[in-house]
This record gives C-alpha cells, structure tokens and sequence, in this order.
C-alpha cells in the first residue's frame, strides 16, 4: 500500500487484524448479495426489458415505454402492487415529502413511531415551527405526533399501541437512524410494527426506506408497508443513477402519489425521461452487488475502529439493516480528522479539506467528507456528522472495497498524524 499511500505499521497492522474479524461478517453479507442479485435479474427477465426501452422522450413524455417498464421492474423487486421511479425526484427528503402529501388531507395526523425523524424533513412536517408559511404539513392543517424510541432505543410498540386511534391516519416509520446513534431497524422489526398498528387502527403505514434497500433479503412491502420511498443517489441506483428516486407500495397510494409529483389528473402517464432511462435501469440492475461493497466497508470500518477502542454502531459482528456505520469519535477533533482523511482516499477532490459549516436543514454546524462521481451521492464513500456531542461520525458507502477501505484507512492515518489514535 506504501507504493500508493503513506499508511503507518499501526494503522496497518490494526487493518490486518480488522480484516481477519470482519471475514465471517463478509460471507454472510455475499449471500445476500447473490440473492438480491437473482430477485433483480428475475425481474428484469420476467418483464422483458429491452434496449428500446432506453429511447429518450422529451416535452409531456406520453407513452414512454421505458418510464411504465421501470415502475413494473421496481414494484416486482420490492414486492409490491406499484412502483413510481423517476429522475425527477431531486432528493430523498424531496421523495418523501412528495409521499406525505401524497396520502394526507387537511385534519389528518402523522404519527411517527420512530422517534424525531431526520433533520431534513422537518420542515416538510412543520415540527417546531419550521417550514411555517412554506408549504409544510402543518401550514396545511395536517397534524403531528410522536412516539419516542424505549430505553433500548428501539420502537416502543406498548406506547405506540397505546397512541394508536381513529385519528391516526397516516404511521411513519423511519428505518435508518438518521443523525441518531440508535439502531437501524431490520425488516423483522418494522413488521412488528406494523403488525401493532394493523391490529389497532386502520392507519397508512410509510416507510422511510432510505439507506436500507438491498441490505436485507426483503424489503418493508413485504411485511406489510403501505408505502416505501427512498433515493436513487443511495443505495437504489448504484452509484449510477445520478439523481431520482423511487414510491413503492399499494396501487391506489402510489397513484395519490404520481398525482403530487406532477398533478393531480395527469399524474404518472406525463415526465419526459430525456435520456435517463438507462442509467436508472443499469442502476437498480447494479445495486445489490454495490450495497454488498458499501456494507463491507461499514464492516470494515467498524472493525478497525473498535480496534482503536471507539464505540461503533452496528459493533463489527452485528446484524446490519442499513449501510451507515456510527463510529463515537468523542472529540471535535477526532471528528473533523476522520473526515479530512478520508477526504483524501476520495476518487473525487482528494485535495478539498472539509471544514464544518452551517449546512441548510440541520441545527448545528456538519463536517462532511464526500468525493463523489454524483454529487450528493451517498452510496459513494462519504462520512459527515454534526458537531455535537458525542461527536459522532455517520459514515456510509462505497461502491468498490478496496477503494473504500483506503479511504477509510487513510482516516484513521489523519488521527494517527495528528496524535488523536
């Protein structure tokens, strides 16, 4: 490796030892991988995808085959009746906010079971005043509640029983862990969930799905979701997809959807594709084996760290339901030196020194490492957190190991340089 990078003996020697610990952890992970990969092929055999089908359309984009095609290939991998992927979803928050007000009406109420839900969308929500006078659920008259996670940091299922009634119409789950350090959930435990809340009420059951996909054998539709979203600049499109992102659930949810995302009337049958229909196919084809990378590096990640003595989340030899690995670094410092080294093994601005900023959405001040092909993208190696105790860094991605793991090597040689390891 010294041919390339400067590593020192310490921080290889301790990657030696993490490799060895994380080889069980691998051939469970390749399993996985091999059967998503088959579920992804079958699709694309069973629904006759072809290269005609790659054609750009342009202007209101009536009858473009590709775009139908795309939704029928995804709705199959994910096990649902229906499936909205398009390019012009611009983000994952933009996605699920398009969701939300997909299926609430004024006088509705939101019921998250997960917690607070991730910084970016609570100005779509309006919790705490945010988004006030621009548009969110609540400048609308859609109310929200919440259930906190239990003393295990898990979803409390006595109190969301307990919160269920009439008047919950829609239940939001968020499956990663956003910027907490709790565990990301697994299917099995969103089914739980679920499961209360059909038992207790006649809710709509959403899932944040952002950072799951691929990572498990199935999918949250497949234990009862209403409705999935995530975004293509994740796991759902590889590395490849450069923006979009994706609606998966019941046929009459996804369609109030395709209603919001264009209007209402028009809905799914308008959107040109302008040439980027390949690119979302070749992605979603591609995904499984780069989950499979991205969540070998967390594995990795995770077991050099904890050689260090730093708490991680999931520990190295833990089940994984999502690509994000938590790494408590404890210190300022060793935040912002993990993310300026793992800068430098960015395929992309190698040369950039991340510096904390006031990043729009978030309430403190967030240092981010991202040399990404895509900008934004979070299934390229990236590491970000914001500066606030315990200090931790969520890092997540990696569309090829080798790679990333230099990168993540080239971290813990900041730490080292700097006398922080």
């Amino acid at each position: 490796m010294n041919e390339f990078f400067k590593i020192s003996e310490k921080v290889k020697t301790a990657s030696s030892i993490a490799l060895k610990k994380a080889e069980a952890k691998f051939s469970e992970i390749e399993e996985i991988n091999e059967y998503n990969q088959q579920k992804v092929l079958s699709a694309f055999v069973k629904n006759g995808i072809s290269e005609s089908m790659f054609a750009a359309s342009t202007g209101y984009g009536y009858g473009d085959r590709g775009r139908e095609k795309i939704d029928e290939v995804f709705a199959d991998i994910v096990g649902a009746e229906d499936s909205i992927v398009r390019h012009n979803f611009t983000c994952g928050t933009h996605t699920l906010t398009v969701g939300l007000f997909g299926i609430l009406r004024t006088g509705d109420t939101m019921l998250c079971v997960t917690g607070t839900p991730y910084d970016t969308i609570h100005s779509t929500i309006g919790i705490d005043g945010k988004g006030k006078g621009m548009g969110s659920l609540a400048d609308f008259g859609v109310k929200y509640k919440q259930v906190d996670l239990n003393e295990n940091q898990k979803p409390d299922l006595p109190a969301i029983k307990a919160a269920l009634d009439d008047t919950i119409n829609v239940v939001y789950i968020q499956r990663s862990r956003g910027y907490e350090t709790r565990p990301s959930l697994s299917c099995e435990e969103i089914g739980e969930i679920i499961k209360v809340v059909k038992e207790n009420s006649n809710a709509i059951v959403f899932v944040d799905n952002c950072y799951g996909e691929f990572v498990e054998k199935i999918e949250p539709t497949q234990v009862g979701a209403d409705l999935i979203a995530g975004s293509l600049i994740k796991n759902a499109g590889a590395g490849i997809a450069r923006t979009g992102g994706y609606i998966a659930g019941r046929h009459d949810l996804v369609e109030k959807c395709a209603g919001r995302l264009t209007t209402p009337g028009l809905g799914r049958e308008v959107g040109a594709t302008l040439g980027m229909s390949r690119e979302l196919f070749l992605g979603i084809f591609c995904a499984p084996n780069v989950v499979a990378e991205a969540l070998k590096t967390a594995v990795f990640a995770a077991s050099l760290f904890e050689e260090f003595g730093f708490e991680t989340s999931p520990k190295s030899t833990d089940k994984r339901c999502d690509i994000v690995q938590t790494i408590k670094l404890m210190t300022a410092d060793n935040l912002i030196a993990f993310c300026q080294g793992l800068q430098k093994g960015s395929p992309i601005d190698a040369f950039v020194t991340p510096e904390p900023w006031d990043m729009p959405g978030y309430d403190d001040k967030v240092i981010m490492a991202a040399g990404a092909f895509t900008n934004g993208s979070s299934i390229e190696l990236s590491a970000d957190g914001p500066l606030r105790p315990p200090y931790a860094v969520w890092m997540q991605g990696g569309i090829n190991f080798y790679s990333a793991k230099t990168g993540v090597m080239l971290a813990a040689q900041q730490m080292y340089e700097k006398g922080l390891i």
